[in-house]
């Protein structure tokens, strides 16, 4: 007969077997529980993020401007080519920097009630246009409207200290007409030639990082050509040639990065193409390489690296490469020829010849003259060039003459492309001249990037 447990001993172990399995099925009902609220958190979460507000980045916009997300979230998406960000001002809250396609969330739930301003971070885009405003908190249901109000209500009560506000650029840029320049440094200086045995031109440039002054106050590492003997400048030494002439452009690369030529436009051997792994080896920090080819004209051409072109071009690489003066229509004289170089990138910029507004300089011409103007687009993106009340007479594209001339408001300048016309000073006054593109030439701070004047005495 086996050892005897007692009903006391065996009704003990009973209790604690059942114990146990109670714990176990209290712990897999917390855990039935758990997942089911993370579950449902999940999808309060993914119902959240899918009401979240919509907002785009553009070249150079926040769409829409006015933000009230009802929920405090904003899904924001890069529609356009170029990095940009979303930050709000005075506070740490941003999103990544976005590339075109990219997206993210900013949860903005955090921040008191109350207007705040949003901006894209990224150097010269909040100049650009890149700015709105966001309301936390809007009440009574009508999210957007009450926004909108808000807004308005900003406006009005500071309506006139932002005239004035937007009034100082133009007072700088008038102040020029009297003291000259208000940056340093000038860009297209002619360069002259130097003439050697056999009657080549040779031109002798250097390229590199220089400070540059894009506007009062704002210097920038540009990337630049200059004479062997003088200071590099954006955009760089203007050089103009005849037909027939032996040319010789000699490029001591003093840059911490390879480099080479490319001649816009310009007609030349292959081997002087500039086109560093395909037509010649890259000039590297420290060499130096001399292209070499006689000039066919009239061209209107540029000269530019073609070697990590994305940055050093933008940030001040380029110049202005002319052959030949066009031909002009039977009567007309022309009393001064202006090169305008188009820029939107880079340190550089949104800028007319290296400077951006009020930097800019003014075409001054006497009433009666005729002015002849080469657009030379070195930048990313298109730019509708609109100069007021006085007609633009095309008389070339790519420097190739236009058996019929034709007068245009607003000539539509593409990357890479170059623009011959003549303007008639014939009426008397200040003629405002930009891009018309309009967030490449105003902001929040009054007229900035690609503006000048075309002042006719």
């Amino acid at each position: 007969m086996g050892p005897r447990i007692d009903d006391e001993q065996g009704f003990g172990l009973t209790t604690v077997l059942f114990t146990l399995i109670a714990v176990v099925c209290a712990f897999a009902a917390l855990a039935v529980a758990a997942a089911a609220m993370s579950s449902s958190n999940d999808a309060k979460d993914a119902a959240k993020a899918a009401s979240a507000t919509a907002v785009s980045l553009t070249e150079f916009r926040i769409n829409p401007a006015d933000l009230a997300p009802a929920n405090g979230l904003l899904k924001v998406a890069n529609d356009g080519s170029v990095v940009h960000n979303l930050a709000v001002k005075g506070e740490d809250l941003t999103t990544p920097d976005l590339k075109g396609g990219e997206s993210a969330t900013l949860d903005v739930s955090g921040l008191d009630h109350g207007t705040y301003a949003v901006f894209c971070s990224i150097p010269g885009h909040a100049e650009a246009g890149m700015k709105g405003v966001l309301t936390v908190g809007a009440t009574g249901g009508h999210g957007a409207m009450t926004a909108g109000t808000a807004s308005e209500d900003a406006l009005l009560k500071t309506s006139d200290a932002d005239d004035e506000r937007m009034k100082e650029p133009v007072t700088a840029f008038v102040g020029q007409l009297t003291d000259g320049p208000n940056t340093e440094g000038i860009g297209n200086p002619p360069m002259e030639p130097k003439i050697l045995a056999d009657g080549t031109k040779q031109f002798d440039l250097v390229a590199r990082i220089i400070d540059w002054e894009v506007e009062p106050g704002k210097t920038v590492r540009a990337w630049a050509y200059g004479p062997a003997d003088g200071e590099p400048s954006v955009p760089g030494p203007l050089i103009k040639v005849s037909s027939g002439d032996k040319v010789r452009v000699v490029l001591d690369n003093q840059l911490p990065q390879s480099t080479s030529i490319h001649f816009h436009g310009i007609d030349v051997p292959n081997k002087m193409d500039g086109v560093p792994d395909v037509t010649q080896e890259p000039i590297k920090p420290g060499e130096r390489f001399a292209y070499e080819f006689v000039a066919k004209g009239p061209a209107v051409g540029m000269y530019h690296s073609h070697h990590h072109a994305e940055h050093q071009v933008p940030d001040g690489l380029l110049g202005a490469f002319l052959i030949d003066d066009l031909p002009v229509p039977a009567g007309v004289t022309v009393s001064q020829r202006i090169p305008m170089v188009l820029n939107d990138a880079g340190v550089i910029g949104l800028s007319l010849n290296g400077k951006s507004f009020p930097a800019t300089l003014p075409t001054i011409a006497k009433q009666g003259e005729w002015v002849l103007i080469d657009y030379f687009n070195e930048g990313l993106q298109i730019h509708p060039m609109h100069l007021h009340g006085l007609p633009q007479l095309v008389i070339a594209k790519d420097g190739f003459p236009l058996a019929q001339p034709v007068s245009m408001d607003t000539v539509n300048v593409a990357p890479g492309e170059r623009y011959s016309v003549l303007v008639n000073a014939s009426l008397p006054g200040v003629w405002a001249w930009h891009c018309h593109i309009l967030n490449h030439a105003e902001s929040d701070d009054g007229m900035f990037g690609m503006v000048t004047t075309f002042i006719v005495q």
